[in-house]
């Protein structure tokens, strides 16, 4: 398999991504060409550096200055995560891959983000010991990034208001064309609820979920719901995905203080994950 690419040739960018930025509307043409800008925004997320500690390539009309100052390239990032650009990158990359992905077995699961500067949506974790965030993304069979939840506040559990996450999930995945009708959605115990399964019935989607026993001293009378074990243990494909994520250091610690911030650069990092099989 391709490995997550974290740098795009012009050519790559021009067809992948340029097509859904924003561009200024006044005549502004920035002083270098914008693959070059996206490029400086992967490498901060890659490295995890610091804005004012990118490697800008010199000035070719003026060797003593760099080509561009990290204030425009942070002003690009801000536009483009204000504006939904990034979000927009994402979702395209999906109808990109469409003939790859399987839908027949989904995958949900959240991970936690400790925010050392504090922010929107950031609270105490108590399994963490320390102020998180957390982000709910769904992924199919081969791992590819299809929907997310927004920026969750990391004092509530996986679970918390899953009924709209859910929703805005499905309605998605229903907006980008992918019929998930008979699909298996696997989430683990602490996503099981009665109002969560009603949720995946009015989509089509088949709920496969371990029976969360909470508040129950007896076994729950009458028909016994559908449990699949062998596509219940595939939901560790999720893992895989975030070992994948991880790979961009700037998302193991959140220092973005607002929540579109932080959520443009989860969206490149899965519109890189959609893409590894189509960048060298």
């Amino acid at each position: 398999m391709s490995q997550i690419p974290t740098r795009l040739t012009a050519k790559e960018f021009a067809r992948h991504v340029e097509p859904y930025l924003s561009k200024a509307r006044r005549g502004f043409v920035c002083k270098i060409p914008l693959f070059k800008v996206f490029n400086y925004i992967l490498y901060l997320l890659h490295t995890g550096c610091q804005w004012d500690q990118l490697p800008i390539d010199r000035d070719p009309n003026d060797p003593t200055k760099p080509e561009i100052s990290p204030d425009a390239i942070y002003y690009h990032f801000r536009k483009w995560c204000r504006d939904g650009s990034l979000q927009r990158v994402w979702e395209h990359s999906v109808g990109k891959v469409r003939r790859a992905l399987d839908v027949s077995v989904l995958n949900l699961d959240g991970t936690h983000t400790i925010a050392k500067k504090g922010g929107q949506s950031v609270a105490y974790q108590g399994r963490k010991k320390a102020k998180t965030s957390n982000i709910l993304p769904l992924t199919d069979k081969h791992g590819y990034v299809l929907a997310s939840t927004g920026i969750v506040a990391g004092n509530h559990h996986d679970a918390f208001n899953l009924v709209p996450h859910l929703r805005h999930i499905f309605r998605t995945l229903k907006r980008l064309g992918l019929d998930i009708r008979g699909s298996l959605l696997n989430a683990d115990t602490a996503f099981d609820s009665r109002e969560a399964r009603q949720v995946c019935f009015a989509y089509g989607v088949i709920p496969n979920m371990a029976e969360n026993r909470r508040h129950r001293k007896y076994p729950k009378r009458g028909r016994k719901r559908l449990f699949n074990a062998e596509v219940y243990a595939q939901r560790f494909g999720n893992e895989r995905t975030f070992a994948w994520v991880d790979k961009f250091k700037r998302l193991l610690i959140r220092f973005e203080r607002k929540d579109a911030y932080f959520f443009g650069l989860h969206c490149m990092a899965f519109a890189m994950i959609n893409l590894r099989n189509l960048i060298n």
